[in-house]
């Protein structure tokens, strides 16, 4: 019942900037944590941001690879989250995971997320 499902991913050059979504339905939305993982060619999965449920403050944790660079944010009027993405890098390459839990605290492990969406491709190259 529970849907995520990411949009915004695109072919962009280094230095641009791009915004990806997770639009979020049968969960509530509010009350979980969510995040952003994403899986480069050839490597692991990786956490990339995370953020709270909204009743928790919402605040965010970050991968020392984008923190400076990236954003996370969320917008409970619309069930959805975002990740602003600025000054990207080619090393940036990968399909962008969307990731939810039942809870509002926020966890960087994979394994602590129940729910995931299907993921979006972000290329950065010249």
């Amino acid at each position: 019942q529970v849907r995520l499902v990411e949009d915004g991913g695109a072919w962009v050059q280094p230095g641009d900037s791009l915004r990806l979504s997770c639009a979020a339905s049968g969960l509530s939305f509010r009350t979980s944590a969510m995040a952003w993982f994403r899986r480069a060619p050839g490597k692991e999965r990786e956490f990339v941001s995370a953020i709270s449920g909204t009743d928790g403050g919402s605040p965010t944790a970050s991968a020392d690879s984008v923190k400076g660079r990236f954003a996370i944010s969320r917008d409970s009027a619309k069930d959805t989250l975002y990740l602003h993405m600025n000054n990207l890098k080619p090393e940036d390459t990968a399909v962008y995971y969307c990731a939810a839990r039942a809870s509002w605290r926020t966890r960087m492990r994979e394994t602590g997320y129940e729910y995931w969406g299907q993921g979006t491709q972000v290329t950065v190259s010249s």
